[in-house]
């Protein structure tokens, strides 16, 4: 039975079992959702349960994409609701009162890892799913609009989950596409690029006492670092999306600090806007390049781009949000459109298919997300909920 609070019980059902990427990955709550969703299914008309498609994926040994769903009689395109099922590390600094696995309920908060992103949004999915179901057992009908849930892996690292689920035909440009990332409230539907760069810079090693006879490779890269940063700063600001940002997430470079370094790594994370593109990243990146070789004589740099996700600009016209927007205030909850200021999966298939109906609406905050004592309010679970059952009970139906 599908009550108010079956995705804040479903919620702390999942939070405590591990689905960490890197560590235990995915499987145990894939087979633990598809489990849930059989057994609903035996509890329906067997003309229903019949027409119910579940689908598995093998993406990566071991990892499965799971899918469930329900055709419809009519020729509109599905109405999809995409949850990720992995979760980052657990890491340090949990409260000893809510460990990240316990699923704990302190006063009108679930603690947990995965808790806001994206637990809580993903139960809220399945709540969605089944009340569909027995509204359409109810009425002895398939729904009019095909409803499916698919749930990714590989969301925290690579995004192979929803990339292979592309590929499959799965999703495509067609479907209203809404994925339960935690949004604060709003339905957010545009995102910055995300463009990757792994730079590597080769010196030549002396002793530090005369630098002169080598080439510090860790000096030449601040000069990178530092070209890098002044012509992002100048990149102009979006309408919508702001500023383009970067970000020197990771540096490797030299042994001891009395001999000059031979070599260092950096890994840059640049979140672009338009116009800004990684056509123009990878100038950016040559040009610094070129400029910490000249000032730093005898250092030699090169670069790989290990990521390439292209910036998702709102579409004022989709249908499928303003779906969303009107479910959310028939059930007392307006929304304001905002943007999403990480990339989701949904955010893959409109860069790579074009799509121009996807959106991310879910409980929680993006700011608690892969933080220590991560959680998220009952009455966000519970508003999330209704309004995803309302939104595939008013295009479905």
């Amino acid at each position: 039975m599908v009550d108010e609070e079956f995705a804040w019980r479903l919620a702390a059902e999942l939070v405590r079992i591990e689905s960490t990427d890197p560590g235990c990955y995915e499987g145990n709550i894939e087979r633990h959702l598809k489990s849930l969703v059989e057994a609903k299914l035996g509890e329906l008309p067997s003309r229903l349960a019949d027409a119910v498609e579940i689908r598995e994926l093998e993406v990566l040994p071991g990892r499965r994409n799971l899918m469930v769903r329900v055709p419809g009689t009519g020729p509109e395109p599905a109405l999809v609701y995409s949850c990720h099922m992995d979760t980052v590390t657990i890491g340090d600094g949990w409260d000893p009162e809510t460990p990240a696995l316990a699923g704990r309920v302190i006063g009108d908060k679930l603690y947990g890892r995965g808790a806001c992103d994206m637990k809580s949004g993903l139960a809220c999915a399945v709540a969605a799913l089944f009340s569909l179901l027995d509204r359409a057992a109810a009425a002895g009908a398939l729904p009019r609009r095909a409803f499916a849930l698919l749930l990714s892996v590989d969301e925290e690292d690579f995004m192979r989950g929803i990339e292979a689920a592309i590929a499959a035909g799965w999703v495509g440009a067609g479907e209203w596409i809404v994925d339960t990332e935690p949004t604060d409230g709003q339905v957010q539907v545009a995102h910055k690029g995300r463009t990757w760069f792994e730079i590597s810079m080769r010196g030549e090693t002396a002793h530090a006492s005369q630098p002169w006879k080598g080439a510090d490779a860790v000096a030449a890269m601040a000069e990178v670092v530092c070209e890098l940063r002044r012509w992002c700063e100048a990149l102009p600001a979006h309408n919508e999306l702001g500023h383009s940002t970067i970000t020197f997430g990771q540096i490797e470079g030299g042994y001891r600090p009395y001999v000059v370094p031979d070599a260092c790594k950096l890994w840059v994370d640049m979140r672009l806007v338009p116009p800004a593109s990684t056509a123009a990243a990878r100038a950016a990146v040559e040009a610094a390049v070129r400029t910490a070789e000249e000032r730093v004589p005898g250092a030699r740099g090169s670069y790989e781009v290990t990521g390439d996700r292209p910036p998702i600009e709102r579409d004022p016209a989709s249908p499928a949000v303003a779906a969303l927007l009107a479910a959310a205030a028939a059930e007392g909850h307006p929304a304001e459109v905002g943007t999403f200021t990480g990339y989701t999966d949904t955010a893959v298939v409109a860069g790579t298919c074009g799509n121009r109906n996807c959106m991310s609406y879910g409980p929680g905050s993006l700011a608690l997300a892969h933080k220590p004592n991560e959680h998220v309010p009952l009455a966000d679970v519970m508003r999330v909920q209704k309004v995803l059952a309302r939104l595939a009970a008013d295009v479905c139906l």
